[in-house]
């Protein structure tokens, strides 16, 4: 248990992974690392059923709380502080669980996630300055130029997948198969590890009850109050953030967008679809795992 396996636990929305994880650490004496891309934001607490006071009392967290709310994360920097965290963790010989459930992220346990093509800002600048002037079309007609071999899977209708697209293409002066090429050959952040993935889930009944029970709570508990405080201090300016479950529907309510009697079923609605997707995703995207639904 404590020597190179590093533990991941994974699921949906309302499946209960936060007390099975706890349940689980304190048997085996292991520490936890988040992989949850709103946990890492101080201030965003109910809305995120980020685990308490007590419960970090019980088991110690690590990458919770570790941003403001205004600051960016994006997988590179989340990459280089959970691999501090798991080597700090195993140097004490304790056992690495990490749990969470934001798909991207989780996907750097088990492969790449980043390639080393670094966009100078410059480019960057000079690809958005054609795509305005120019538009999408030229910006595709460039990448087929570049990229003889096809442009494979990339959707050609989205703006933004198309620039990125471009400026891999310009920044490395090689094709998108040869980008791709490279990727696929690069170990994953945590290669050196023996990677054990398990995911709890919940019968599609037992889920939506435990969605509206939670919706419920956290309106209880003052969700509300808290967006609220969130963009007094900045919240907006981290769109991520702001567009999350639950507190894009209270900043709707709050800027008259949506009735207060319809908040709950907004966010259940939202919720549901949210867990769709991610049961889709886990099945289809991770590597053969076991799933529990005990307990």
């Amino acid at each position: 248990m404590t020597g190179r396996t590093l533990h991941v636990l994974t699921g949906c929305t309302a499946a209960g992974k936060t007390e099975w994880a706890l349940r689980w650490a304190e048997e085996r004496g292991a520490e936890i690392v988040s992989c949850d891309t709103l946990l890492f934001y101080r201030g965003m607490d109910i809305g995120t059923a980020k685990p308490s006071a007590a419960d970090r009392a019980r088991v110690p967290h690590h990458l919770i709380d570790i941003l403001g709310v205004t600051e960016p994360m994006d997988i590179t920097r989340y990459v280089t502080a959970a691999r501090a965290a798991v080597a700090e963790i195993a140097a004490r010989r304790r056992p690495v669980l990490v749990v969470g459930g934001s798909g991207f992220y989780l996907k750097s346990f088990f492969g790449p996630v980043a390639d080393a093509v670094t966009v100078p800002p410059e480019l960057r600048a000079q690809v958005a300055a054609r795509l305005a002037g120019e538009g999408l079309a030229a910006l595709v007609a460039e990448l087929g130029r570049l990229n003889p071999d096809g442009l494979g899977e990339l959707d050609t209708a989205n703006p933004r997948r198309v620039a990125r697209a471009l400026e891999r293409c310009l920044a490395s002066g090689h094709s998108l198969r040869e980008l791709a090429e490279d990727f696929a050959r690069q170990p994953g952040p945590f290669a050196d590890w023996d990677v054990r993935l398990m995911r709890r889930d919940r019968p599609p009944a037992e889920l939506n009850q435990r969605i509206e029970a939670r919706v419920s709570g956290m309106l209880g508990a003052g969700l509300v109050g808290e967006v609220e405080g969130l963009l007094t201090a900045g919240l907006r300016q981290n769109p991520r953030a702001a567009g999350a479950i639950g507190y894009r529907e209270v900043i709707a309510m709050l800027e008259g967008r949506l009735d207060r009697a319809a908040l709950a079923a907004e966010i259940v609605q939202h919720t549901r679809a949210l867990v769709k997707k991610q049961r889709t995703w886990f099945r289809t995207q991770l590597p053969a795992h076991e799933v529990n639904t005990s307990g």
